[in-house]
C-alpha cells in the first residue's frame, strides 16, 4: 500500500471510528483529562486559546485551524490541534445557552458548530475549563455530546501545560 493510500485508509478509519464513538457516547459525560496525562504526540502540535465570545472571532479561529490543517493535508497522524476554551469561550460547546450568562444574546450560528464538527474529523479536540463551569454555576451536562470535547481542571493551566510539552500557542484576534 502506498503512503498516500495508507493515510487515506487511516483517515477514513479514524473518521468512521469517531462517528461510531459519537453514537456510543451520545449519552456519556465528557471525558476528564489530567494535566499530567497530556502529551505531544504529533510533530506539529498547537493549542488555540479561546477565552472570548465574539462569533466573528470564533469563526476566524475555526478558519485558522482549517488553514493550519490544510498545509499538512489534514493528516491527523502528523498534526494535533487542541482548542482550549474557558470563560465565555465555552459557550460554543454548550447544547443550549438557556440558564447561562449568555442566554439573552442572539442564538449562535449553527454553521459554527458544523465547522467545528468537520474539524473534529481530523483530530481537533476541544478542552473545556471545569473552573469556568464552577465559577459560573453551570451544569457540566450543558456540554455538547461530542467525543472531541474533553474537560480539563483549568483552561489557563492547560494552555500552559501544553506549551511546556511543546505545543505552539496561537490566539486569534
Amino acid at each position: 500500500m502506498t503512503e498516500i493510500g495508507r493515510r487515506d485508509l487511516l483517515t477514513a478509519l479514524a473518521a468512521g471510528g469517531a462517528a461510531a464513538m459519537g453514537a456510543v457516547s451520545a449519552q456519556a459525560a465528557p471525558k476528564d483529562l489530567n494535566l499530567a496525562d497530556m502529551k505531544k504526540e504529533a510533530d506539529v502540535s498547537c493549542v488555540y486559546h479561546c477565552d472570548f465570545g465574539d462569533d466573528s472571532r470564533y469563526s476566524a479561529l475555526l478558519r485558522n485551524v482549517n488553514n493550519h490543517l490544510s498545509v499538512y493535508n489534514f493528516d491527523p497522524l502528523n498534526t494535533k490541534i487542541v482548542i482550549v476554551a474557558h470563560s465565555v469561550g465555552i459557550k460554543y460547546h454548550l447544547k443550549t445557552l438557556t440558564g447561562t450568562p449568555w442566554e439573552k444574546q442572539p442564538a449562535l450560528d449553527p454553521e459554527l458548530d458544523s465547522r467545528m464538527e468537520a474539524l473534529a474529523k481530523y483530530g481537533v479536540e476541544v478542552y473545556l475549563c471545569k473552573i469556568t463551569f464552577t465559577n459560573l454555576k453551570l451544569d457540566i451536562a450543558l456540554t455538547k455530546d461530542a467525543p472531541y470535547i474533553k474537560l480539563v481542571p483549568s483552561g489557563v493551566a492547560t494552555v500552559a501545560a501544553l506549551q511546556s510539552k511543546g505545543f505552539a500557542y496561537l490566539k486569534v484576534g
